[in-house]
C-alpha cells in the first residue's frame, strides 16, 4: 500500500498528531513538500502533503486562511503539516477553522521533527510500495509464463491473471468472439463487449480501450481494460480485463506480462499456421492433380480427418474492385473478400471443432470443407447477408439516396460443388467452378452445383453475349417476317416445339402443311442451314428461348 496521513501520524519517529480531518487520514500521499509561498498551488502537481511554518502567512486572519485553503484544496493537497513552536507556539485556529471548512487534514509537527524527516519518510514507503509492485509483477510473470506453457495455455493463463487481479480476464479472436474466459461466469459478460473489441482489432497494434460496465453477478461498476494482441498493423485478437477500481503497479505488471505472452503465443500460432498452409496447398495440389492416395499421406493428422469424410469444394472470387488477395484494405478502405471468406470460413470451423482447409490459388480461394459442417453454414449466411446488403443498396439507390453500399467493394461469387471424397476431388473442383460461373452471370453471391444439376438449362441462356448471338442467328428471319412475306420465326417455332411433325405445327399455326413446308424451305435459304442438322435445330430452338421469341 502507498504511505497514507494515517500511516505518517503512526510513524513513531515522526510524532506527528492530527490536529484537523481526523476521519481523512486514508488519504493516500503521493509526495511532501515544503513550501511558504502565500501560493504554493502552481507549483504543486496533486496528492501531496504540503509542510509550512507560516512564514509568509497571516494565519491568525480568518479571511486569509479560508482563501489560502481553498486555493490548497483546488490543488488537491492532501493535508497540511504544520511546524508548531517555530513562528507560531501551536496550529492557529484561524488555520484550523478554515481546513475543517475545506475538510483538509491537518497535521502538528513536534519542533524536534525536522520536514525532511517527513519527506524520508514518504520517499521510503514509496519507493518500498514500488519495490513490492515490482516484485509482485516479476512473479506474477513466473506464473503467468508457467500457465501459458500448460496443455490449456491461455485457459490456465487468464485464470491466473483473473486471480491475481481480483477480477475477471477474457480473450477475444480477430472476429470479436469469445474464446476464453475466467471465471466461467465472465463468458456472458465479455460476450457484450464486442461491439468495442471489434472496433480496436480494426486500429494497428497495439492499441488499447477503456470502458465500464458490469462485471459480475452482483457488481454493476467493473472498469473493462481492452488490449490488442500482435504487433502488426492488424490485431490477432483482444484480452479483456474487469475489476471493481483501476489497476495498481503490481496489477499493470501482471497485465503487460499477460498481453506479450498471448502475443508471442499468437505470432507462434501465426507461423504455425503459415507452415500448415503450405502443407494443405501441397495436400491440395495433390488432390486436384488426380493423387488421392499421396495427398492422404501428406496430410496425415493434420488434414487426415477432412478428408476421410464427405467434404465440398467451396471455389470463390472477388467481383468487385478489391485489394490483392490476401492482402491488406486498399486506399479506398475496401477490404480483401477472399480473406474475409477464410476468416469466416476459419472461425467458424473452430467453434465447430472442425477443420477447413483454405488455399489461395491466384486470385481465387479453394476450400476443402465439411458437408454439413459449420464452415458451409457460415458461408451461406456470409452469401445471404452480402444479398441483404445488395437489395438494402437498391432499395436506397431507386428512393433517391447517394450513399455507399455496405458491401461496396467486398462483393464475392463462390461456386459450391456436391458432397464428394477425396477420389472425385477433380470432380468436384469442375462443379465448384462451374456453380462459380453461372454465380458469376447470375449476379448471385453463392451458387450450389446441386442448384444446377437439379435446374434447367435455360436460366444459364440469360447471359447479354448468349442475347446477343441468338438475336444474330434469328435477325434475317425477323427482317423478312417484317416485310410482311410470311411469319417466319413463329413458324419456326411451331415446327420446332413438334420435333418437325408438319400436321400437328400446320394445326397449331392454322395452315396448310403445305404452306408449312414451304416456310420451313425459306428458313433454310435465308439462315442457309439444313434443318435436318440436329444442331442447328437445337442452336435455334435455344435461340429462340434466349430471346422470347414466339
Amino acid at each position: 500500500m502507498p504511505p497514507t496521513l494515517a500511516s505518517l501520524v503512526a510513524h513513531p519517529a515522526l510524532k506527528l498528531t492530527v490536529r484537523a480531518g481526523e476521519h481523512r487520514l486514508e488519504t493516500p500521499v503521493r509526495w511532501a513538500h515544503a513550501s511558504e509561498l502565500a501560493d504554493p498551488a502552481p507549483y504543486l502537481d496533486g496528492g501531496e502533503l504540503l509542510m509550512i511554518t507560516a512564514l509568509n502567512l497571516d494565519a491568525e486572519d480568518p479571511a486569509a486562511m479560508r482563501e489560502y485553503v481553498r486555493r490548497l484544496a483546488a490543488a488537491r493537497v492532501v493535508g497540511l503539516a504544520f511546524a508548531v513552536g517555530v513562528h507560531h507556539p501551536d496550529v492557529p485556529e484561524a488555520l484550523l477553522e478554515a481546513a475543517g471548512a475545506e475538510d483538509m487534514p491537518v497535521l502538528a509537527v513536534p519542533r524536534r521533527t525536522p520536514f525532511i524527516a517527513i519527506s524520508k519518510a514518504v520517499s521510503a514507503s514509496i519507493a518500498a510500495e514500488q519495490y513490492r509492485a515490482v516484485t509482485a509483477g516479476f512473479e506474477a510473470q513466473r506464473e503467468l509464463t508457467r500457465a501459458a506453457l500448460a496443455a490449456d495455455g491461455p485457459g490456465a493463463l487468464l485464470a491466473r491473471l483473473a486471480a491475481y487481479t481480483g477480477g475477471w480476464a477474457a480473450l477475444y479472436d480477430r472476429s470479436g468472439a469469445v474464446t476464453a474466459a475466467a471465471p466461467e461466469w465472465a463468458a456472458r459478460r465479455a460476450a457484450r463487449l464486442t461491439a468495442e473489441v471489434e472496433r480496436l482489432v480494426g486500429r494497428p497494434a497495439p492499441a488499447s480501450a477503456v470502458t465500464g460496465g458490469t462485471g459480475s453477478p452482483d457488481d454493476e461498476t467493473d472498469r473493462v481494460e481492452l488490449q490488442s494482441l500482435g504487433s502488426g498493423r492488424r490485431a490477432h485478437g483482444v484480452l479483456a480485463v474487469g475489476t471493481a477500481a483501476p489497476l495498481g503497479t503490481a496489477e499493470r505488471y501482471a497485465v503487460n506480462s499477460a498481453v506479450a505472452l498471448l502475443t508471442l503465443t499468437a505470432e507462434r500460432s501465426r507461423a504455425l499456421a503459415g507452415a500448415e498452409q503450405r502443407l494443405g496447398a501441397a495436400v491440395m495440389r495433390m488432390l486436384l492433380a488426380g493423387e488421392p492416395d499421396h495427398a492422404r499421406t501428406v496430410a496425415g493428422s493434420l488434414y487426415g480427418d477432412l478428408l476421410d469424410a464427405p467434404f465440398r469444394v467451396l471455389v470463390a472470387e472477388p467481383t468487385g474492385t478489391t485489394p490483392p488477395p490476401g492482402g491488406e484494405p486498399g486506399a479506398g478502405g475496401a477490404p480483401d473478400p477472399l480473406a474475409g471468406l477464410a476468416d469466416v470460413l476459419e472461425t467458424a470451423a473452430a467453434r465447430g471443432g472442425e477443420n477447413v482447409l483454405a488455399v489461395p490459388d491466384g486470385e481465387r480461394l479453394v476450400v476443402l470443407a465439411p458437408d454439413g459442417g459449420s464452415a458451409v453454414a457460415a458461408c451461406e449466411r456470409l452469401a445471404a447477408e452480402i444479398e441483404g446488403r445488395r437489395e438494402g443498396t437498391a432499395g436506397r439507390r431507386r428512393g433517391g439516396s447517394r450513399g455507399r453500399g455496405a458491401g461496396s467493394g467486398a462483393e464475392l461469387a463462390v461456386g459450391l460443388s456436391a458432397p464428394t471424397g477425396p477420389i472425385a476431388a477433380v470432380s468436384a473442383y469442375r462443379q465448384a467452378e462451374q456453380a462459380l460461373s453461372v454465380a458469376r452471370r447470375r449476379g448471385r453471391v453463392l451458387v450450389e452445383h446441386e442448384e444446377v444439376a437439379a435446374g434447367s438449362v435455360l436460366p444459364l441462356l440469360g447471359d447479354d453475349a448468349v442475347r446477343a448471338f441468338a438475336e444474330g442467328i434469328l435477325r434475317p428471319l425477323r427482317e423478312h417476317d417484317a416485310t410482311g412475306r410470311g411469319d417466319l420465326v413463329a413458324s419456326l417455332r411451331a415446327w420446332l416445339s413438334h420435333h418437325g411433325q408438319w400436321d400437328a405445327a400446320a394445326a397449331d399455326l392454322g395452315v396448310h402443311r403445305h404452306t408449312l413446308r414451304y416456310r420451313m424451305r425459306r428458313v433454310e435459304e435465308i439462315l442457309g442451314r439444313s434443318l435436318d442438322d440436329p444442331d442447328a435445330r437445337m442452336e435455334l430452338w435455344l435461340a429462340l428461348k434466349a430471346t422470347g421469341a414466339d
